[in-house]
């Protein structure tokens, strides 16, 4: 897939003031700090299109961006930062799963791990509430250039362990770094595939 235009389109908290879910849309979520608007900017090609920043929880809304005319990215709140008080954290989490579980054109999510970290339990949870309301996921490992390959393949494969005691079948998974580019082609390719499927089902 060649991305010829991405723009921002809007922020908001309600899915109701979403855009009109008309396209295919796949939203990008994981940890504080898991380097998602990073991710984004990269997939995109434009460095400023998802706001970055050395403060984790800075994402506070529901962000759509408009690729190609064809399809949604939705750049989503980022969860387990502990330095917002309760009341934010509450908030945050029943938006995040109003939002997964009424928004009709929501294709994919794109669950985003630090491939530095051992399965931890914040991302176990949701991963399990995504099967729990039946939608569709994949993992995204970013950060693949702050470690050796060693320790990014030792990462994954505890990650499968770990997957297969609940899941008897495991998300597709990609490995991603922003930095070096790596992953671009296989997620848009993969964007591209479901595309394709929802838009000429067989």
């Amino acid at each position: 897939m060649v991305i010829k235009e991405a723009k921002f389109l809007m922020s908001n908290t309600k899915v109701e003031a979403c855009p009109t879910p008309d396209k295919p849309e796949y939203a990008f979520i994981g940890r504080s700090n898991v380097g998602k608007s990073s991710l984004i900017n990269m997939l995109t090609e434009q460095k400023k299109l998802a706001k970055t920043s050395g403060q984790p929880g800075k994402t506070q809304l529901i962000n759509h961006f408009l690729i190609n005319e064809e399809w949604y990215l939705v750049d989503l709140p980022g969860y387990g930062y502990a330095k917002v008080s309760k009341s934010s954290r509450e908030e945050w989490r029943r938006m995040i799963n109003f939002y997964l579980q009424k928004r009709e054109n929501l294709t994919c999510v794109f669950v985003l791990i630090d491939s530095r970290h051992e399965p931890m339990a914040q991302d176990l949870d949701f991963i399990n509430h995504l099967g729990t309301i039946g939608v569709p996921f994949v993992i995204a490992f970013t950060k693949l250039d702050k470690q050796s390959s060693i320790k990014t393949d030792s990462t994954i494969a505890a990650w499968k362990r770990k997957l297969r005691e609940t899941w008897e079948e495991l998300p597709q998974m990609f490995r991603t770094s922003s930095e070096k580019q790596i992953g671009r082609d296989e997620i848009l390719n993969f964007i591209e595939g479901v595309n394709a499927q929802v838009q000429h089902p067989q």
